[in-house]
This record gives C-alpha cells, sequence and structure tokens, in this order.
C-alpha cells in the first residue's frame, strides 16, 4: 500500500485555518526527512554546515551586538533605562541572528538546495530528479548563488528601509524589531516559496502573488520557519526543511488550483 501524498491540500478561498496550516508544513516536512533516505542524507549534510554557521554567527553577533546597538542608543545610567537598553541589545541580537541565519547557510548549501527541492517534488509524485552531471552541477550552482544573492538583498533592503527607526530612541528600536520580525517571516515564505517557483519558470510576480492572496498561509509558514531557528538542535535542519516545507506549500498551491501550471513542467507528472 502507497503512503498517503504529502501534498497539503488548501482551501480555495483564504481563511483563518490557512495561519496554523502554514506553520504545520514544517511538521510535513520533517516527517518526509525521516521517511526518505536521500532528503535525510542531504538535510544531514545541511545541519551540520548550518550547526558551525550559527554557532560562528552567535560568536560574532554577542560580541559586536552591543557597540552596534551603543551607536544608536547610548546605555543609560538608571536602573530603568539600563533594562529598556537590555532589551533592546536582546532583540536585535534576534534580529541580526535571524538575518544572519537567512545570510550564510543558504550561501554556503546553494548548491543543495535545489537537489532538495526536487527530491520532494519525486515524493510529491513529480518526475524523479535527472541524473548528476558535472556540467548541470557547476550550472546549478552558479544559478544558485545567483538567485540567492538577489534574495538576500531584497531582504536586507527591507530592514535597510526601517533603519530610520533607531532615531527614535528606545522606542524606535523595539519598533525596528517587531517591523523587522515581521518582514523577516514574509521574507522567509516568499524566499522558500521562491525556489521550486524559480526552477519552474514562473516570474517572481505569481510569488508576489501568493503573498499577497494567501498572506496567511505564507505568514504561518514564515513565523514556523522563523521560531524554529530559536529551537536548539532542530534549528540546525532550519534550512532543509524550509525547503522542502517551501516545495509543499508550492505544490499545495498548484494541486488547489490557486497557481495555473508551470510554465516548465518537466518535474511534475504528465
Amino acid at each position: 500500500m502507497n503512503p498517503p501524498s504529502p501534498v497539503p491540500e488548501f482551501a480555495a478561498r483564504p481563511a483563518l485555518k490557512d495561519f496554523f496550516q502554514g506553520v504545520g508544513l514544517l511538521g510535513r516536512a520533517f516527517g518526509l526527512i525521516f521517511r526518505s533516505p536521500k532528503l535525510f542524507l542531504l538535510s544531514t549534510l545541511c545541519a551540520i554546515v548550518t550547526l558551525a554557521s550559527l554557532v560562528g554567527l552567535s560568536v560574532l553577533l554577542w560580541h559586536y551586538t552591543p557597540g552596534l546597538v551603543g551607536s544608536f542608543f547610548a546605555r543609560p545610567e538608571a536602573w530603568y533605562g539600563q533594562a529598556l537598553w537590555y532589551l533592546v541589545l536582546t532583540l536585535t541580537f534576534v534580529v541580526l541572528l535571524v538575518v544572519g541565519a537567512n545570510v550564510v547557510p543558504p550561501l554556503l548549501l546553494a548548491p543543495l538546495q535545489d537537489p532538495i527541492s526536487e527530491a520532494t517534488e519525486e515524493l510529491c509524485g513529480g518526475a524523479p530528479s535527472p541524473p548528476f552531471s558535472l556540467g548541470a552541477f557547476f550550472r546549478g550552482l552558479v544559478t544558485g548563488i545567483a538567485h540567492t544573492l538577489a534574495r538576500l538583498l531584497f531582504l536586507l533592503l527591507g530592514l535597510a528601509v526601517l533603519l530610520p527607526l533607531h532615531l527614535i530612541p528606545g522606542l524606535g528600536s523595539i519598533l525596528w524589531t517587531v517591523l523587522g520580525s515581521l518582514w523577516s517571516m514574509i521574507w522567509m515564505a516568499g524566499e522558500h516559496l521562491a525556489a521550486p517557483m524559480t526552477r519552474h519558470l514562473y516570474p517572481f510576480a505569481e510569488v508576489r502573488r501568493m503573498l499577497r492572496e494567501r498572506s496567511a498561509l505564507c505568514l504561518g509558514f514564515g513565523a514556523g520557519v522563523y521560531l524554529l531557528l530559536w529551537v536548539p538542535v532542530l534549528n540546525t535542519f532550519f534550512l532543509p526543511v524550509a525547503i522542502i516545507a517551501g516545495t509543499l506549500l508550492y505544490r499545495g498551491l498548484v494541486a488547489s488550483g490557486q497557481l495555473p501550471p508551470p510554465p516548465a513542467t518537466s518535474h511534475l507528472p504528465k
């Protein structure tokens, strides 16, 4: 007896449960990792690289974040002012770590992102991944790094637009952290939904349309990935889980008719 399809079923219209379905995509992704030896191997390799990256980022940010916050918001002498300063310090550290986690590991692991997504689609009933070739590997490497850099620039641009909020003493830094976290969640959803859609040659306008029309679903997915970063041990798997969950989101949107058939159908069943 064949196992049930991992493709999620989404309602044709946005609904309140969309947010929780978006978060639930991460559980589906973890389940697929342990059902597929190929995904498990690729995910383990990603986890090793991600662990080293997160440790290095944490050490660097622990050292430099106090100076960065102090350049915008000098540490007061009063106890209540210091309490606010340390709150801003903690929140800034959180946002910068999330940004760093979405910059360094994806660049290091760019060659593995498409193979993970392709293996996920194969489990969803798509065509088998093409055989390995050196030329295809290097083309994928260059394309993956270029697309990753472009999407990371979009993330950093959004955070830079919010940067002037720091000029409002105390409160501005808190607003920057809250709005920056929301922007990061939305960006994470777009980042990992765009990856399989780019491979199937959808224009980026379709990604923006899904983020707009199924905002609760995408925000739930992005929030789940964001929170996963703060769960010890599991956070080392955040990138492969996000890639798999983003691919499941894409397949679910196609299956429910939210997305038209892809311009390139080589990875979809005939």
